[in-house]
């Protein structure tokens, strides 16, 4: 009845054997081109500035296009100015019209960029159709581009046409938006598919500035981190995940994001943390490189984070008693301590506590919440959930996001499939169920889309499991037996401090259970992958972000700063075409003025992955099974309607 239904409204559109035997023809010559490429990062934790220069330069293919046309014609200097004008237009543009001190060396300058642009855009777009091309030039200039681009062979008998065409524009100034429009065009052609593996958010201070670029983004896909799905639960009413991303925000003085980004009144819980805390060690912010808030700052932020930090373990209290099946009793932390002693007793040890805030604690009932306390924290709720840019940024992130993705044969998630010491799936049990692998994961998928649609109800299983994903031993994004936030601040003994990890992280080494984890999803272990982001890499110390003889792909390297000395590198990406995978590992990103006034890039070492042993098409990809879907009904639409 429904496809019946499909047909009647394919018939409206396609109303002419003509029509549906043309459409059929495009369809099935479109699955015959090569594959595009996919662009993988992961783990961009609110560095914006490095996302964006390696968005801009397609982890080096814009850089990689240009030297396969102009390698031997144009010197080194040339090759990086020309790359750094299609990564930054505007403010390169800028700079070299004010390095010009005569009016015909600049429109010289301009004749030849448009020519050497209008043949790398041709030399970018030749795996495109005429229309997806169309699509991605710049809107005011299509039919001047088409000309340029579509020169007939006989290029004598239209040469003034066409030079009086680039005359005109310089002439009435349209050069600069000329060329600005067709750089991002080729960064466009270079990347036909973005995946985001996880963790937009957190450390970092512009997660608000990277959202905004990927809702602009032409084409892709997000794969929720741990830290992304922490955002999430507190916009669908989760106080527990609201307390974590503030407490989050104070601890890498990263507030301004709260406030001033996402405009959440932090006044209450200010008066609050002024009211009952002073300046303690372990609570004064990470300081990164940039600004360096004043000792006044320092310490009103020290106090807010005790502030949220004690409402945060408050919090956790009473879902860990109504959720037994969580399994985290021992993380009742508040109800552990001897208060009077100042000591806790953690797996029969006691150790002493340091440090302690413990001001609006009542030992009686440690976990209650003070008046205050609950007013402040509601205030927040309300204000996080009246946020229109925030809003705007959940509602993309739940549109275009899932826990995992089965893409082109290769799997993404962020973090783990949670699995024993032997490899085999782990087991949890809610309300009486038992999942394990593929479909716990369709379960956490599911209760993070019901809390989502009910941000009004706030302490049902939903809105509880959200949390769960976050700190939970069984959660494909935390990966972890448990998160010992408490004892690094409170307790000096750092075996305290080890969070174990699923045996997932040590046995992805192992071929074997790569291969039995892409079965457990339906996927071809012959020629899959898994692509993971969350660990950093720890390239310093030799670690290989390539493991399981090519079966497993981790490309969290170190965009966060605060990793980078860890990992020795600033990230990895991955980068899949019709040819194969390249994996890519970036040097520090300084800024952009460097790269505008060196023309260096951060690109170091490519990778093979794995190399197609005959060039990718279309037709073998998702987009390829949707293409023939569409095929399919065409087909069916001409048997029944003009075959007859």
């Amino acid at each position: 009845m429904l496809k019946d239904k499909y047909l009647e409204l394919l018939a409206k559109e396609y109303d002419s054997e003509e029509k549906v035997i043309t459409e059929l023809i495009n369809l099935k010559a479109v699955q015959n081109l090569p594959k595009g490429t996919e662009h993988f990062v992961s783990d961009l934790h609110g560095e914006y500035q490095a996302f964006q220069h390696v968005l801009r330069n397609g982890s080096g293919k814009v850089r990689e296009k240009i030297s396969d046309l102009y390698k031997g014609i144009l010197s080194e200097q040339e090759l990086n100015e020309f790359a750094t004008l299609i990564y930054y237009p505007e403010e390169k543009m800028q700079r070299i019209k004010n390095s010009f001190d005569r009016r015909e060396d600049l429109e010289l300058w301009y004749e030849v960029m448009i020519e050497r642009m209008i043949k790398l855009i041709s030399y970018a777009s030749s795996k495109y159709t005429r229309s997806k091309l169309r699509k991605a030039l710049p809107e005011p200039f299509v039919y001047i581009v088409e000309e340029l681009l579509y020169k007939t062979e006989d290029f004598a008998n239209k040469e003034s046409y066409y030079n009086k065409i680039v005359q005109q524009l310089i002439s009435l100034d349209q050069a600069d938006q000329l060329l600005i429009g067709l750089s991002y065009t080729t960064q466009r052609l270079v990347v036909d598919h973005l995946h985001v593996v996880g963790d937009i958010y957190d450390r970092g201070p512009e997660p608000d500035k990277i959202m905004e670029t990927l809702m602009n983004y032409h084409s892709l896909d997000i794969q929720w981190g741990n830290h992304d799905v922490l955002w999430i639960g507190a916009y669908a009413g989760s106080q527990v995940c609201l307390a974590n991303i503030i407490r989050i925000c104070a601890r890498y003085n990263n507030l301004d994001i709260i406030e001033d980004m996402y405009g959440i009144n932090l006044r209450p819980l200010m008066t609050l943390a002024e009211k009952y805390y002073d300046d303690n060690a372990p609570f004064r912010p990470k300081i990164q490189s940039g600004y360096q808030p004043s000792e006044d700052e320092i310490v009103q932020i020290s106090k807010i984070h005790q502030a949220i930090a004690m409402i945060q373990f408050k919090l956790e209290s009473p879902i860990i008693k109504r959720r037994p099946y969580f399994n985290m009793d021992e993380r009742r932390l508040l109800e552990k301590v001897d208060y009077e002693r100042q000591e806790i007793t953690l797996h029969g040890t006691t150790y002493p506590l340091e440090n302690t805030c413990f001001a609006t604690i009542d030992p009686e009932d440690p976990a209650r919440l003070l008046p205050e306390e609950q007013e402040v924290i509601d205030k927040l709720l309300f204000s996080v959930q009246h946020s229109e840019k925030l809003a705007r940024h959940m509602k993309f992130l739940m549109k275009k996001g899932s826990l995992y993705l089965k893409y082109n044969g290769n799997l993404l998630i962020h973090g783990c499939i949670p699995i024993d010491e032997d490899g085999n799936m782990e087991e949890m049990k809610i309300e009486n169920q038992t999942y394990a692998g593929r479909e716990l994961l369709d379960q956490f998928e599911k209760f993070l889309r019901q809390a989502f649609a009910n941000p009004n109800t706030i302490d049902d299983l939903a809105t509880d499991m959200v949390w769960y994903l976050w700190t939970g031993e069984h959660s494909s994004l935390f990966g972890k037996r448990a998160m010992t936030t408490f004892e690094r601040y409170f307790i000096r003994d750092k075996s305290t401090h080890k969070e174990k990890k699923n045996p997932y992280y040590y046995l992805r080494e192992d071929e074997e259970i790569c291969r039995k984890i892409l079965e457990e999803f339906d996927m071809n272990p012959d020629q899959g992958h898994i692509i993971n982001g969350h660990t950093p890499v720890k390239e310093i110390e030799g670690e290989n972000p390539i493991k399981a003889n090519g079966k497993m792909v981790v490309i969290d390297g170190g965009f966060s700063k605060a990793y980078q000395p860890k990992t020795g590198i600033a990230g990895y990406t991955l980068l899949y075409n019709s040819y194969g995978m390249q994996l890519v590992a970036h040097q520090h990103f300084n800024s952009k003025e460097e790269v505008l006034r060196d023309g260096t890039d951060v690109l170091s070492v490519k990778r093979l992955v794995d190399k197609e042993l005959e060039r990718k098409k279309v037709m073998e990809t998702n987009v390829g099974a949707e293409i023939q879907e569409d095929i399919d009904n065409l087909k069916q639409l001409l048997k029944d309607r003009y075959l007859k």
